[in-house]
């Protein structure tokens, strides 16, 4: 076994721990069924039919005249674009995703409020300089553009 073959074992691994199942959420999206392709367009239309609802339902349809009957097609037919697409194998790799997300957020070490202040101030101290300088550059061949041209 070589150093590179171990380098990239020991990545597979550290892949997979981040998941519950230790499953890849690439090889999820990758191995969706032919029906998914399917399902993705019929959630197109419904939320392209979403967009039209408040436009073109309230002409056939008498009672879409009232706010809250609209309101209420287009968040049904959003809930269930969205259901639809979240039964996908991509979809399911999405909230994998954002399950990972979650926990690697609860492992990042936040930075105390004092450190947060002084970072803060050298940050303004740095644009504070740089914008003095830039002015002075600017000021400066300004006036050797002034003495070329005249």
């Amino acid at each position: 076994m070589t150093v590179d073959s171990k380098t990239q074992q020991t990545d597979r691994v550290s892949i997979n721990t981040f998941s519950n199942e230790g499953v890849d959420p690439a090889s999820i999206v990758k191995s969706g069924s032919k029906i998914d392709g399917l399902i993705w367009l019929v959630c197109i239309v419904l939320l392209v039919a979403a967009t039209l609802v408040n436009r073109y339902l309230p002409q056939y349809v008498a009672s879409a005249s009232s706010v809250w009957v609209r309101i209420a097609v287009i968040t049904g037919l959003v809930v269930v674009a969205l259901f639809g697409l979240y039964k996908t194998h991509q979809g399911k790799g999405f909230m994998r995703l954002l399950v990972d997300a979650r926990m690697e957020l609860h492992r990042i070490t936040w930075p105390t409020k004092q450190d947060t202040v002084k970072t803060s101030w050298v940050v303004m101290v740095v644009v504070l300089l740089m914008s003095i300088l830039l002015w002075a550059l600017d000021n400066f061949f300004g006036w050797i553009v002034k003495l070329i041209v005249g």
